[in-house]
């Protein structure tokens, strides 16, 4: 792995098959390099809430799930599409964790360290009873759950997660 980039920690729509991959994977926006899968170290709740069932990583410590995801190195021009598209800060803030590596599905068989520092993109400023909702350790829009990614020209408000 260079150290040409950042790296960025998806666990939501963005990861490998997922509905949004195909946004993180679009060169016109920056280039990204997917290097491998991994698991955030500490626990965090990860729900499915709104009426498009979006994916959110709560800020709050010790609940949840040690949440699993994609790890790609990302160039500034896609690190700051990424800070637009997922409405940092304003929505989201992006901040550093610990990501624990799985090696078994590193690109090209790249020899990693056993934890990265990733940006991680979390709400933080969210309504508490977004804390009764079921929390899920590896999101998929497809799951069982029912709760499929509905794609939408809405512009989500902090306010419609209070």
């Amino acid at each position: 792995m260079g150290s040409k980039g950042e790296l960025i920690f998806c666990y939501g729509t963005l990861k490998k098959g997922q509905p949004n991959n195909k946004i993180i994977i679009d060169e016109t926006t920056g280039h990204a390099k997917f290097i491998c899968q991994g698991r955030i170290k500490h626990k965090y709740p990860l729900i499915i809430a709104s009426q498009y069932n979006i994916p959110f990583l709560l800020y709050a410590e010790g609940k949840g799930y040690n949440v699993q995801g994609d790890v790609y190195e990302v160039d500034e021009q896609k690190r700051d599409f990424l800070d637009d598209f997922e409405g940092h800060p304003t929505y989201y803030e992006r901040m550093l964790t610990e990501i624990v590596v799985d090696e078994e599905n590193a690109y090209d068989g790249e020899k990693l360290p056993k934890t990265l520092m990733c940006w991680v993109y979390f709400l933080k400023d969210f309504n508490q009873d977004m804390l009764d909702l079921q929390f899920y350790q590896n999101y998929d829009s497809f799951g069982s759950h029912g709760q499929r990614y509905v794609e939408s020209e809405k512009t989500l408000s902090v306010d419609d997660l209070r």
